[in-house]
Parts: C-alpha cells; structure tokens; sequence
C-alpha cells in the first residue's frame, strides 16, 4: 500500500506521543513492504515538498507558522492542498484537529483513517477559539473519516455516546530496550533506583505542578526527574520552577537512548495526566517494570488495570502520601513492577498494533494488501528487548 500518514510533527519521534507512534508505526509498515509518507513540518521560508528518508519511510514537509494556536491547523491546511497532487492508497489522519480540512481531499476519495486522540478541548491551555476548533474537529472527523480509530475504550465511549459513531480502539504499542545506567544519568548526577520519574509534556493539564507539591511535602532526598518541555508553556514552566524545591531536577526533551535509560533505571514513576486517551509514557513505563502510580483518570485506570497504584483525581495529597510508602517500602515497587510489566507485555505489543491498522487500512481498499507480518502479527506472542 502507499500510506500518507499526516497531523503529527513528523518523525523521528521528538515532541510527545503522536511522533513516537507515527515513527514506530511508520517503519514497521515499511518493514513489511509498504510505502509510506509521514508529512512533517517546516517554516514557510523553508522548501515546501523537500523529500528525504528515515529508516526508509519517506519525509515530506510542509510549511506551517510555529505559534501555539496556528501550527496544527495551518500545517493541516498546507499538507491536504499538498496530498491532493500525490497518489495514496490510503491516509492515516492524525488528530481531530486537522479534521476540518479533509473535505479537500474528498474529491479524490482516498479512505481515510482519522485518529482522534482525546478530548483536546478539555485542555487548560486552550482559549475559546481553541477549544471551538477542537469541537469542530471532533464534528468534522465524524462527518469526513471513513473510519475512526480511538487509542482507549473511553474515548470510544465519548464518540459513540455523544455521535453515535462507532470507532476501531487500537491502543499504542510498547518495545522496552533496558539500558544501563550511562551518560543521560550521569549528566543529571542520577544514579539506578535512585530518582522518582515524571515524563510529559509541560502543560497545566498533565499536571507537574501538582507533582511537585506532592513531592514537596516527602522528607527524601531523592529527587524528582522532571523529563519534557513545551514550546509555548512559558509562564507554566516559569510557575514549575518557582515551585520545585532543590532536588526537582529538569531534563528538557529526552528521545531514544537516553528516554531509555531514564524509563530503565528509576525507582518508580508517575502519570499526573489527565486529559486524552492511552498514554504511551504510561504504558511504556510499565514495560520497563516500573512501580507506577497514575492519576485515577478513567484512561489511565483503564491501562493499569490492577498493576498499578494510583491515587483519586487530581488528589496531589493522596499523591504524597502514596509517594511516602513507595519510597519506604521496596516490596511494593518489586511486586508492582513486575505485575505492570506483565501487563503490558501481554497486551501493548507494537507488532500487533502495527497489524491491526495494515488490516483495517486493507479493509477500507477492498484489497488484499497484507503482508507476512500481518499475518504472523495477528498471533504473534508481545515482543521484548530486555
């Protein structure tokens, strides 16, 4: 199949959980004989079209203006008008977003597979003209998609209570490469088990304040690893700084090996988020056999089933006090570690999230694009690098 996969950053994966999908999705499919195309985007002084490769998938920007309220939708804008002088066999839209654009490229009737995320207009950070955007997104994604596809049951749940419209769930997958300590710890002076891990993007609604004030209130001295940024999140990271007490430490971004060796070697970890679907920093962090305590959202408690601790919504208090039992007690860290690892292993394996959308993506062409792996994949035991 050609494959446009359009709405993320691009790849390789350097924002936040969208990229890491696109590129893990991207390439696999590419492993498997396919071509895709995953749009990323570049100023408008830049070339529009320039084509290059990762990993063999093909990169094809397109221009946006980087500002908080412009960039998703005018880089939806730019690569729609630039999809309808390609040939695709099918796109793979991410973000409801970048939905209202879509009847541009009606006229061509490509299937097209829109990946809602969550419910970005809950998100503190936007205005009321934000917060319609998304609300037009989530009606035009149901009026233009020829199918949805929602990363947990609860969003599902949200599409077919509020829409009446069905959606496939496929959540996001998870490939834990265990690294030793190395020169990511060693730049933070952080050792093995010996830091609490925070990883998200810096936005009111993930909640690193709250993690911090929590924090605050323990009597440890082992800190805080704060791993993520935001672009546009100026005053909030000012406010998180303000806050944080010495041993809050903040790393910026962190991909690939170094993401790595942070998820591998920290005493346990915490999701404040509480805003969208299944989390990949939260599902990946459980593969690595982390001690887990998530906010009691409905999405988070649906990934951690009983592998995990978590605290009522928003309760920072409950946090705290969670946060003083973990640290004091070992064997609670060992026995919930090993009970998310399992779970996660067993039922957030990319391989077989990889087969679920080639199939679905056949389904839609009336053709028989699978590849071998697909076809393993749909029985393929989770994959592990440990």
């Amino acid at each position: 199949m050609r494959i446009a996969l359009m709405g993320t950053r691009g790849i390789p994966a350097r924002y936040g959980g969208f990229e890491t999908f696109a590129e893990q999705l991207s390439t696999r499919l590419v492993e498997r004989g396919h071509q895709v195309t995953v749009y990323s985007r570049c100023g408008f002084l830049d070339r529009w079209g320039a084509l290059d490769e990762c990993r063999g998938v093909r990169r094809r920007q397109v221009p946006t203006i980087f500002h908080k309220y412009l960039e998703t939708p005018l880089s939806g804008l730019t690569t729609f008008i630039d999809a309808l002088f390609k040939s695709y066999d099918g796109i793979l839209l991410c973000n409801a977003a970048n939905s209202p654009f879509a009847p541009i490229l009606k006229v061509k009737g490509t299937p097209l597979l829109i990946n809602v995320d969550g419910i970005e207009r809950d998100r503190a950070k936007w205005n009321k003209l934000g917060k319609a955007w998304y609300l037009l997104g989530e009606r035009a994604s149901v009026t233009l998609a020829t199918r949805l596809v929602s990363d947990a049951d609860v969003i599902a749940d949200y599409y077919r209570d509020t829409y009446g419209c069905e959606s496939e769930v496929i959540p996001y997958g998870v490939h834990p490469v265990v690294r030793e300590p190395g020169e990511a710890l060693a730049k933070f002076g952080l050792k093995r088990k010996g830091y609490i891990l925070y990883v998200s993007r810096l936005e009111p609604e993930n909640n690193a304040l709250g993690v911090i004030q929590a924090y605050n209130q323990l009597n440890t001295d082992m800190p805080l690893v704060i791993v993520g940024d935001a672009p546009y999140a100026h005053e909030y990271k000012a406010q998180l700084r303000a806050t944080a007490s010495q041993n809050v430490i903040f790393t910026g971004f962190q991909f690939g090996q170094s993401y790595e060796e942070f998820q591998s070697n920290c005493y346990c970890y915490v999701q404040a988020t509480e805003v969208g679907g299944t989390h990949p920093a939260l599902v990946e962090s459980m593969s690595y056999g982390n001690c887990v305590i998530a906010n009691g959202t409905p999405e988070n408690l649906e990934v951690i089933g009983d592998a995990a601790l978590s605290y009522p919504k928003n309760d920072f208090a409950k946090l705290a006090e969670i946060l003083g039992q973990v640290l004091s007690d070992a064997d609670i860290v060992a026995t919930y570690g090993e009970k998310a690892r399992a779970r996660a292993l067993s039922r957030y394996s990319w391989d077989a999230v990889v087969s679920r959308y080639e199939t679905l993506l056949a389904s839609l062409l009336g053709k028989r694009f699978l590849s071998e792996g697909s076809r393993q994949g749909r029985t393929a035991a989770p994959e592990q690098v440990l």
